[in-house]
Formats: C-alpha cells, sequence, structure tokens
C-alpha cells in the first residue's frame, strides 16, 4: 500500500507519498534492554524497501522480464531514538532519484506519534540475477517512477576509507545457513549483525553506515578487522580472503 506520511523536516511539513508498513517492537526484535535491536530495525527497512517494488508496477515488470534484482550498495543512518518494547512503529520508503544502474532513497521510521526515530539513505544497484553483474534500466521505465523530494538528513559520503594501519584482526566467522536470503547470499543485516559483536561493551550506536563490496555467500569466512579512528568512531572491516566484503562504521557515544 502507498500511504501520506507526514514529517517535521526543519520548520516546514513536507506531506510525502511514500511506501509504508507497520510493525511493531515484539520480544524477538528487543535486546537485553527491551529496545529494538539495530539488527531488527535494518530488517525492517530492508522488508520495507524490497516490497516498494510493489507500487512500481512499470518497475515491477520491467525486473520481472529481465530477471533483475536491486541489491544494496550503501546505507547510511542516523538514530534519533530508539524505540522500546510494544512501540507501534511506520516504516517508510521513497526514491529520489534513479539513473539506469543504481537508485536512491530515503527509508525512516516513525514513531506512533509520527516522529523520526531513525533517517536513513542508501544506494542500491541493479543488478542480472543470472551472473550478478550490474545491468541497465531504460529510460522509458525510468520515467514512470514516483520520485519524491530528498528527505533533510546529514548525507555522508558513502565511501568508506579504511586506515592503513592500526587494525585489531578478529577471529574468522563462517557464513551459516540462516545468514542467506532469497538473492541467495549473506542478508545485508547480517554483516551489522556480526559487526556489532565485536564493538566494545559500555557503548551505544547513534550513526552507522555501511558499504557493501562483495557480497557473501554460503560457507564464506568473514575476517574482521576493527578500527578505533577516534573516541566516537569506529569501523569494522569484514573481509574475505584479501577482498573486503563490507566495510561498517559505527558513531558511539558511552552508555550514561
Amino acid at each position: 500500500m502507498r500511504s501520506t506520511d507526514k514529517t517535521l523536516c526543519g520548520s516546514y511539513l513536507h506531506i510525502l507519498r511514500m511506501y509504508s508498513l507497520n510493525f511493531k517492537v515484539t520480544p524477538s526484535r528487543c535486546d537485553s534492554d527491551g529496545r529494538l535491536k539495530l539488527f531488527s530495525a535494518l530488517q525492517m527497512m530492508q522488508d520495507c524497501s524490497e516490497m516498494w517494488i510493489d507500487s512500481e508496477p512499470g518497475v515491477r515488470k520491467y525486473f520481472t522480464q529481465h530477471n533483475m534484482a536491486q541489491l544494496l550498495a550503501s546505507r547510511q543512518v542516523e538514530i534519533l531514538r530508539v524505540p522500546e518494547y510494544k512501540e507501534e512503529l511506520t516504516v517508510s520508503t521513497s526514491v529520489f532519484d534513479m539513473k539506469p544502474m543504481f537508485g536512491f532513497r530515503n527509508t525512516f521510521i516513525y514513531d506512533s506519534d509520527g516522529q523520526p526515530c531513525y533517517r536513513t539513505w542508501s544506494m542500491g544497484a541493479f543488478v542480472d540475477r543470472r551472473n550478478g553483474k550490474l545491468t541497465r534500466v531504460d529510460e522509458a521505465t525510468i520515467a514512470t517512477m514516483n520520485l519524491e523530494p530528498r528527505q533533510e538528513m546529514n548525507y555522508g559520503d558513502r565511501r568508506i576509507i579504511l586506515p592503513k594501519e592500526g587494525g585489531e584482526q578478529h577471529d574468522a566467522i563462517r557464513v551459516m545457513k540462516a545468514d542467506i536470503d532469497y538473492n541467495h547470499h549473506m542478508n545485508n543485516a547480517n554483516y551489522i549483525r556480526m559487526a556489532m559483536e565485536l564493538l566494545p561493551h559500555g557503548i551505544e550506536v547513534k550513526g552507522m553506515r555501511v558499504e557493501y563490496r562483495v557480497a557473501a555467500k554460503l560457507g564464506d569466512m568473514l575476517s574482521p578487522t576493527l578500527f578505533r579512528l577516534a573516541d566516537d568512531t569506529i569501523i569494522v572491516a569484514l573481509y574475505i580472503g584479501d577482498e573486503v566484503s563490507a566495510n561498517i562504521e559505527f558513531t558511539v557515544v558511552k552508555r550514561p
């Protein structure tokens, strides 16, 4: 379904046409403090973004005819407030730009008062399901798209530059059956779940950037290297052999 969401941006009230799904913070989505896990929030965002294609019949038809998929290439997340157990949430997504091989979208999570808890923007890549290579959407299909204004948030670089030295290496992690999604590689949220296991105790994540490079598949061994850039920035790089599979940058604060 498409719904009208009202979001406060600066001093102006914008009414946007966005694709939305409703969720509730259930026990399985909570951490030990009874708050929504970042992993679960990312799954909600991904579900909404994937199902968005049902609201764009021209794009859906083109993707089906050409055996195409949209794969996440990067995402930036701003965490304004972490929802708690039993809260009712609305996840809304809209595309603000589309190129022949890439799409750009906002996905926000709102509480029951319509206030944003998470603000994100992401870039997706269009690929051929048969060979995993980038492929193009024609201009006629792009012209059918409902594009919305880019929403207000801080837009960082989608590229994450790793330090040349100083990383802490950790034990490799095997990609299990439960990590794989219907695109036959590791689901995007699972990279974040693995990386967060390496973060020090006593901190809280306030923001995140992730750059996906090489999709991890069943049986792959992901070798993590952790870099502490400053008191508020930690990067976890996940390698498959010598290649970076994903880089995840966390902005953190000490818990009170």
